[in-house]
């Protein structure tokens, strides 16, 4: 049985940590409107190549995969298309693999608006559970959990030279929380944004869940900050006066033939809007849970297999591959996201990670898996005797350790408040147990929401965001 420690009596491990360039773009690893900067663009000359067309393309940096603008994939969009005959576009906010992600304005409402376009003939399963939750006006224990869940504006289909595309309109945001660190040199928030921020997941994740779903892709990439309110009082000049006008870049054939009727003339990098991670202040951590790509209700069907992150999906997606999903998923990579709003360092290091690199890590943090699970990795070996201890007198990062070594530390050297003992304890004591690895072990997300740093803490700096 796991027993948490809040002594912290080993020194902190040492640890190499990048520095990244401020200006630094965002990566692009998930279908969400993510932000790149505008201040540096890498180019190389990689090449994109149409396999069913047999057509290959100069590589343009941080633009969606061009091969994909064929039959069945990408529509073209340029600066200036009016879409549904209401959304003029002005500039481009991301893009995945089934999606590019746009920044408009509304005809009608002269706000500007996120325009999601689906590759053709797909849809966007997300619509649904977000129209399903739009729907409702049921709150939680009196909290705002549904204004933390994007609106579904508008939705239509466009016809075009690759085929129909689905789309939906919602609100644009400034940028994700993992953006917001990458563009930053310490890759930390100020403390009382880290309570709104965690405290906004909880209430986040806790709307969901009372409403029967289950998110199953949360990580820093899907939270997204709110843009300011008057945002959509600048004019098209001042929006590119102030965050840079949209690079157009040529996009060429590499056997200089024209290029087909369905392929765009020129590739455009997102724009960001974001801000480092220090410099975003408390009044600017109002979120948005964003991405419900992965999102369904257990009730309707059932799914057993993740697509959230290596470094923080649920073990019991290696162990019991058996077993469907369950709202506990959600309550592991929830406890993952908050260690990684609040500190430096992620729980688990993913670079370049395996599965089993990942369990390792989650041994010497939390102790022995469950015997049968323990039974099943015979990779443990390399790292771990029969009686668990670790082999050739390996040094470990316990839970302690990292807490200290991944927050704690990096805040003060900062200049940035830690936590003090109390909260400390109080926060841990809460991710504790969401960091079971039994599934049945964790919390609900209402008990969560009961924990005393939700009570002390977490609710109340959400009160306060919420009266700014």
């Amino acid at each position: 049985m796991r027993q948490p420690l809040l002594r912290f009596l080993r020194p902190p491990s040492i640890y190499w940590r990048s520095r990244l360039n401020k200006s630094k773009p965002p990566s692009r690893q998930h279908d969400l409107p993510q932000h790149s900067s505008p201040f540096i663009t890498f180019r190389s000359m990689s090449v994109s190549k149409d396999p069913i067309n047999h057509v290959a393309y100069g590589y343009i940096e941080d633009v969606e995969r061009l091969s994909n603008y064929r039959p069945g994939g990408f529509h073209p969009i340029t600066i200036g298309t009016e879409l549904h005959k209401r959304y003029r576009v002005v500039h481009k906010l991301g893009y995945g693999t089934y999606s590019t992600v746009w920044l408009a304005r509304d005809k009608e409402s002269q706000e500007f608006v996120a325009v999601k376009v689906g590759v053709a003939d797909s849809n966007l399963p997300e619509v649904d559970v977000l129209s399903a939750l739009g729907s409702d006006h049921h709150s939680i224990s009196g909290s705002s959990g549904r204004d933390l869940i994007p609106p579904v504006l508008d939705r239509f289909e466009i016809h075009g030279p690759n085929g129909v595309h689905p789309c939906y309109v919602t609100v644009p945001a400034r940028g994700c929380v993992a953006g917001a660190k990458d563009g930053s040199y310490s890759r930390l928030f100020q403390l009382d944004v880290v309570r709104a921020l965690a405290a906004q997941l909880i209430l986040a994740v806790a709307f969901l869940h009372s409403h029967g779903y289950i998110h199953g892709d949360l990580h820093l990439g899907n939270v997204l900050l709110r843009l300011p309110f008057n945002f959509s009082q600048l004019s098209d000049e001042q929006l590119y006066e102030k965050n840079g006008a949209p690079e157009l870049e040529p996009v060429i054939r590499l056997d200089h033939k024209d290029l087909l009727s369905g392929v765009p003339s020129h590739a455009i990098p997102p724009a960001w809007f974001g801000e480092p991670s220090e410099r975003v202040s408390f009044p600017e951590s109002n979120i948005l849970l964003s991405d419900f790509g992965e999102s369904f209700s257990p009730s309707q069907e059932l799914r057993y297999e993740s697509h959230t992150p290596i470094s923080i999906r649920p073990p019991e997606t290696r162990f019991e591959p058996d077993t469907p999903l369950s709202f506990s998923s959600d309550i592991w990579t929830l406890a993952c996201t908050i260690w990684s709003v609040s500190g430096q360092r992620p729980l688990f290091d993913g670079t370049i990670a395996t599965e089993d690199d990942i369990t390792c890590e989650q041994v010497d943090a939390f102790g022995l898996l469950p015997p049968e699970w323990w039974r099943k990795w015979d990779a443990g070996r390399h790292w771990y005797t029969e009686a668990g201890n670790p082999t050739n007198g390996r040094t470990v990062r316990s839970w302690e350790d990292r807490f200290e070594d991944s927050i704690q530390k990096p805040r003060r050297d900062e200049r940035l408040a830690a936590f003090d003992l109390e909260e400390s304890t109080a926060i841990l004591a809460m991710m504790w147990p969401m960091l079971s690895f039994k599934p049945e072990d964790r919390p609900t997300i209402g008990q969560v929401l009961e924990s005393d740093w939700m009570l002390r803490w977490g609710l109340p700096t959400y009160e306060r965001l919420r009266t700014w």
